[in-house]
């Protein structure tokens, strides 16, 4: 018995069957090909905006450190520049002979007051000098108002430039010492004991030889000039702040 033949139009719907199938699949495959592609997207765009955040909180304290530093600054110049008018208030009716550094509050000593020519051993004038300059200094340092902001209180020896770095080195070291020990000795009741116990918490003595000359106009050393002790402070935290200053100018 022969087989039956199919008909044509059977073969044909046949064909469209299994065309429609196939386009089907691959709609599918499409559709989920675009699925992943939209989800991966979504992904590495959450990824993204969740790094932008964090760099945009990131730069967000950065800016918030960079404004409390600088009101830390401003506070800090403000506690100087009130030392300075402070100082310089308190010697202004002073017969002592001293200046009062507009920007740093340092105050300089004419070596001579203080030693004869190559000695580092007080004259009875420097012991004299001292004893009328130091009550003032203390009363604007060791002020109430002022003390808890000043961290040091330096005495600096200066020498010109004749002889060795080293022999000019010993001497300045060795006057600062004088200046300082002389200070401190409360037998000498220059101040009172309340004061020399706080003096002695930040005071220190240092040598600096020739390394810092005074100069003449014409660029040579002036030599008078250059023998000298200098009085000093500085504040609580300022050797920071100084960093802080040249990273905010970098800015």
């Amino acid at each position: 018995m022969s087989k039956k033949r199919r008909r044509p139009e059977e073969e044909e719907t046949s064909y469209w069957l299994s065309y429609s199938d196939m386009m089907a699949a691959l709609l599918l495959i499409f559709i989920l090909i675009i699925s992943f592609t939209l989800m991966q997207s979504k992904s590495q765009y959450e990824s993204k905006q969740a790094e932008l955040d964090k760099q945009k909180e990131i730069i967000k304290k950065q800016e918030q450190l960079l404004k409390d530093q600088q009101d830390e600054l401003d506070r800090i110049a403000g506690i100087r520049s009130d030392l300075v008018a402070a100082l310089r208030d308190e010697f202004a009716d002073s017969s002592l002979n001293v200046k009062v550094d507009e920007k740093t509050g340092a105050i300089t000593f004419d070596a001579s007051v203080l030693f004869d020519v190559a000695d580092s051993d007080l004259k009875e004038e420097g012991k004299t000098f001292l004893k009328e300059f130091l009550p003032k200094y203390c009363n604007v340092l060791l002020d109430e108002k002022y003390r808890d902001y000043v961290s040091e209180i330096i005495i600096e020896g200066h020498t010109d430039t004749n002889g060795s770095y080293i022999y000019n080195l010993e001497l300045s070291q060795q006057r600062a010492f004088s200046v300082a020990k002389y200070c401190l000795t409360e037998s000498n009741g220059i101040i009172s004991s309340t004061d020399v116990e706080l003096l002695r918490s930040v005071l220190t003595a240092n040598g600096k030889s020739y390394s810092n000359p005074i100069y003449k106009e014409d660029g040579s050393v002036n030599l008078e000039a250059s023998r000298r002790v200098e009085i000093l402070f500085r504040l609580q935290d300022e050797e920071m702040i100084a960093e802080m200053m040249d990273i905010l100018k970098e800015k």
